[in-house]
């Protein structure tokens, strides 16, 4: 089973940028479609965008289109999200998180194979 483990998050300014890193480790990385998930506090996990295992296909969930890219290193074993115009409601825990294929359908449906240990993004007013 692949393990992922996150970076990047922190305290940022509505309008600023951050990039979050999911390097992952343990079986092949390229098996898998990989996604971000983000739950802010009192509210559901929620899916913010997917890719999948080649890096032609991607998702991104309606409030983050435009501002959000997905991309991932199979060479690096890591996968990425630049968030860029962040706004309060951007606030939450992002999670990094491996389908159980490569197809980007299995994270769209939720079924993971393995999830990160979260990271904290605050964007303040």
């Amino acid at each position: 089973q692949v393990q992922l483990v996150e970076s990047g998050g922190g305290l940022v300014q509505a309008g600023g940028s951050l990039r979050l890193s999911c390097a992952a480790s343990g079986r092949t990385f390229i098996h898998y479609a990989m996604g971000w998930f983000r739950q802010a506090p009192g509210k559901e996990r929620e899916s913010v965008a997917a890719i999948n295992w080649a890096g032609g296909i991607t998702y991104y969930e309606d409030s983050v289109k435009g501002r959000f890219t997905i991309s991932r290193d199979n060479n690096r074993n890591t996968v990425y999200l630049q968030m860029n115009s962040l706004k309060p409601e951007d606030t939450a825990v992002y999670y990094c998180a491996a389908g159980v294929s490569g197809s980007i359908a299995t994270i769209n449906n939720g079924r993971i194979a393995s999830w990160g240990q979260g990271t904290q993004v605050t964007v303040s007013s």
